[in-house]
């Protein structure tokens, strides 16, 4: 993480105030986010586009993904921005910034992939068959699966 990233002190080096585009790479994903802001590496989005970024949702408890729930403190919510590189530090995720370019790059986030490992359940995922048809790990829950995989590489 970036120095002063936690967005809560200090005056903005690269202040780019209003509304801007922004790019997060996140889960193999590129997600554009239009009406952001940025103070130096912070970066500000709408309240509204956290789901569709890093699947939180906000709510009265906090920033809630399933069964986990992150309590929010009021700094880092404004008006209808949401402080997401504070964020980001509060639940352990790395991030790597370019304000300039306006291009963030997000981590793992630890508290969801430790669910993952907790539970042993494998993410969901699919593959085609044979006849090139899709088939989901999850129509298999409850059985036991091996699954082969091979790479040329």
């Amino acid at each position: 993480m970036l120095p002063g990233a936690n967005g809560l002190a200090g005056s903005a080096a690269i202040a780019c105030q209003g509304s801007a585009r922004a790019t997060l790479l996140y889960d193999g994903r590129a997600i554009v986010v239009d009406r952001t802001s940025v103070d130096r590496d912070v970066l500000w989005i709408q309240n509204a586009d956290l789901p569709s970024i890093n699947g939180f949702e906000l709510k009265p408890q906090g920033a809630c993904r399933e069964d986990i729930c992150v309590p929010i403190p009021r700094p880092m919510l404004r008006g209808t921005q949401f402080n997401l590189t504070a964020f980001a530090q509060r639940i352990g995720q790395r991030v790597v910034a370019d304000p300039e370019r306006r291009l963030w790059s997000f981590g793992e986030i630890p508290v969801v992939r430790g669910a993952f490992l907790e539970s042993r359940i494998a993410p969901d995922f699919s593959v085609p068959d044979r006849k090139g048809r899709p088939v989901r790990l999850s129509r298999f829950r409850g059985k036991k699966v091996l699954v082969v995989t091979w790479a040329s590489w």
